[in-house]
């Protein structure tokens, strides 16, 4: 594998929803990454799971919830955390707080397209059955989960 050099100055950004943005950095079959900041109040990603890859969080700065099967976890900067395939999960900036981090999935994902597609549904310019339907396509399968719902819900002022 040849390396993989991501200038900041041209690192692609997308806003896939309200306060937040993703930079795109890597994307090859051994390794996806990004980063994500997220204000504060920001949704976050909804629970959903991966059926082939780990996705990993670093915190680098702020404070970031995350569901991990049925227990939130709260991770400040620092803070790492891998999620295996098969495991719900969802995050969101902890409440009264905002978060950047780095996200990462191996093997990789072809996700830049799937973040693009997400900041066109953000902006109006795709529906959000788009999203439903490429769920295998881009392993990212949509969950319920009662303990991130209420997390939301109590979140509210």
């Amino acid at each position: 594998m040849n390396e993989i050099l991501t200038r900041a100055a041209t690192a692609e950004a997308v806003s896939d929803a309200p306060g937040s943005l993703i930079t795109l950095l890597a994307d090859t079959a051994p390794l996806t990454c990004n980063t994500a900041t997220f204000e504060e109040g920001a949704t976050g990603a909804p629970a959903h799971f991966h059926t082939k890859a780990t996705e990993f969080f670093l915190v680098t700065e702020g404070r970031l919830d995350v569901l991990v099967g049925e227990h939130i976890r709260t991770l400040a900067a620092g803070d790492f955390l891998a999620v295996p395939p098969g495991v719900t999960h969802a995050f969101a900036p902890s409440p009264g707080h905002s978060a950047s981090v780095f996200v990462g999935f191996t093997p990789g994902m072809d996700r830049f397209e799937y973040y693009r597609l997400l900041g066109r549904v953000s902006a109006g310019e795709a529906p959000v059955q788009d999203i439903k339907d490429s769920s295998e396509k881009y392993d990212n399968h949509y969950a319920e989960s009662a303990v991130w719902s209420g997390r939301r819900r109590s979140a509210e002022p």
